[in-house]
């Protein structure tokens, strides 16, 4: 999972090499953290927060496969 977030957010990102996700588990949650750079921070959460909500979408679907749910926070 955690390499499937670093993929989406290296395509939108101006400055890939800045991209960090960290994985925080729980019982059945799993919290990533997603840092990027200051500029493009407005890339990845996208007009009205599209972007983002896509990207959570797509991770919600990949996880439904492993029985976990996860969470995806963008952070500044």
């Amino acid at each position: 999972m955690k390499e499937l977030i670093e993929v989406m957010a290296k395509a939108l990102v101006d400055a890939p090499e800045e991209v960090a996700v960290t994985e925080n588990n729980g019982e059945h949650t799993s919290i990533f953290e997603l840092r990027v750079a200051k500029g493009d921070v407005g890339k990845v959460i996208g007009k009205q927060g599209r972007t983002a909500q896509s990207m959570r979408i797509i991770l919600a679907a990949a996880s439904t496969k492993l029985r976990r749910r996860c969470v995806l926070e963008i952070l500044d």
